[in-house]
């Protein structure tokens, strides 16, 4: 692990080299999560300190989440050791998966966050290769959770076992903020990516030019709020999220009293008035919020936008709320060729993240 430390270390951005060879100059972009995946990653859940005192609590949900996933792809999952692979086979057999869809990787990790840690796939059908990995800096969102050194080799790890080019951007970034279109368009959050305890150097334009050039888009779409007790400062996949090239949901607190409904009122009326790269305006679909969660006096996180798209489904997480049957039929309508799933996640969303929060996609190419 070392090595692979000192090797991503040596790494400057190809931003600060002559030519700016980067994914985008070479044709690659990042898909849209709704295209086709070759599979799901996940970094199998360890850290107490995630769900503190409470972890073995997440494994009959999670494990569901995963039998799910295993219906209509591929699932790879980083594990640190023999033990936690016979854990997760018992766990995952309990569930009824498919096992013949699973495999294993020794990839040690430090937590459970793989849309944040894990690989940044990018495609280009036309090139040799087809598919190449950006590998972004990751510091557990502003150095919140140390230790996450193991969590920032992942990418680096994953592209040498299957033998894939890496790019290495040399910033902060987390697949959790940003959610793409796969027509040159990613949205993203002020709140987050130009929070000083990401890249405090960069601005507003410099953060949009890597975004373009290592996604591999031509538009930022930005927008300024989160919600209360999300402690990545504001990802905006709990938030807004696009279910196809120019439709996308968007959360809202119908409650007037609470803390939720104005900044999210500020968020649907910023995407009223945008527009895509074509002058389209968005087709804006309002998805709404679950009755407010607290746990120990801390307000949780809990959003029906952190729902991940699979190949054959839409794995939506619920919270024993009075909101989850209407939310599951908006989420439904928005994805008329794909199965809707609920999936409990109260225990899980006390690590403070839920379903798209621990998944990455792969994309076929």
């Amino acid at each position: 692990m070392e090595q692979a430390s000192e090797a991503k270390g040596q790494q400057i951005s190809d931003l600060e080299l002559p030519g700016k060879v980067t994914p985008k100059s070479l044709g690659y972009y990042f898909p849209a999560e709704f295209a086709q995946h070759e599979a799901t990653w996940l970094s199998w859940p360890h850290k107490e300190a995630s769900w503190p005192g409470r972890i073995h609590m997440i494994y009959p949900f999670y494990s569901r989440f995963v039998k799910e996933l295993s219906l209509g792809e591929l699932v790879r999952i980083n594990v640190n050791d023999e033990a936690m692979k016979r854990f997760a086979i018992a766990e995952l057999e309990q569930a009824g998966a498919d096992m013949n869809k699973i495999e294993f990787y020794f990839h040690p990790t430090n937590d459970a966050w793989c849309r944040d840690h894990g690989p940044a796939f990018l495609v280009n059908p036309l090139a040799n290769p087809k598919k190449i990995i950006v590998d972004w800096n990751y510091n557990a969102w502003g150095g919140k959770y140390p230790p996450y050194d193991l969590d920032d080799e992942i990418p680096t790890l994953i592209a040498r076992h299957f033998n894939l080019p890496v790019y290495y951007p040399g910033i902060i970034m987390e697949g959790g903020s940003v959610d793409f279109n796969g027509k040159g368009t990613v949205v993203t959050s002020t709140c987050c990516l130009l929070n000083k305890n990401r890249n405090p150097s960069l601005s507003a334009a410099q953060v949009e030019e890597y975004l373009r050039e290592y996604y591999g888009v031509d538009q930022v779409l930005w927008l300024n709020e989160g919600i209360v007790g999300d402690d990545t400062d504001g990802h905006i996949d709990d938030t807004v999220r696009f279910v196809n090239e120019d439709t996308v949901l968007t959360v809202v607190e119908e409650n007037k009293m609470d803390e939720n409904h104005e900044r999210l009122q500020k968020n649907l009326q910023n995407l009223q008035k945008m527009r895509l790269v074509d002058g389209r305006q968005l087709n804006i679909i309002e998805l709404p919020m679950p009755d407010e969660l607290v746990y120990e006096e801390q307000r949780l996180p809990a959003s029906y936008a952190n729902f991940y798209i699979a190949n054959h489904a839409v794995i939506v997480p619920t919270f024993r709320s009075s909101k989850d049957e209407r939310a599951l039929r908006v989420i439904q309508e928005a994805f008329p060729e794909r199965k809707v799933i609920g999936i409990d996640s109260t225990e899980i969303i006390w690590g403070l993240g839920s379903f798209h929060c621990l998944s990455q996609q792969e994309p076929m190419v």
